[in-house]
């Protein structure tokens, strides 16, 4: 099975303000997240939210098995790690919210 990646707009305007190295460095790891995204990166607290480390910073993506798709949602550094994972369990349904549509829309093309 081959998921789709996708990222959130917050993500998207965050990503713009970190060096080349680090996009490049994601591009890669998008790749392995449509491959396997269960095997990529550390898990946070549940299986389907996970952070994958870059140096000093992280990129953390939720999982979506039913509708096949890897949500990237959010990056930090070390010292932000817990106020980005604790932002995210309390965002949770809006961003289901936000990929339902997003996956809607992608398969309506």
């Amino acid at each position: 099975m081959v998921y789709k990646v996708y990222h959130s707009k917050t993500f998207d305007k965050e990503l713009k303000k970190y060096p080349k190295e680090f996009n490049d460095w994601l591009g890669k790891i998008e790749n392995q997240l449509a491959e396997k995204p269960l095997n990529v990166g550390d898990q946070l607290r549940v299986p389907w939210f996970r952070e994958k480390k870059h140096d000093k910073f992280r990129a953390y993506y939720l999982i979506y098995e039913e509708l096949e798709a890897v949500y990237l949602i959010a990056i930090s550094n070390k010292k932000d790690q817990q106020k980005t994972i604790n932002t995210v369990f309390l965002l949770l349904d809006n961003f289901e919210q936000e990929i339902k549509e997003l996956v809607k829309n992608d398969k309506s093309i």
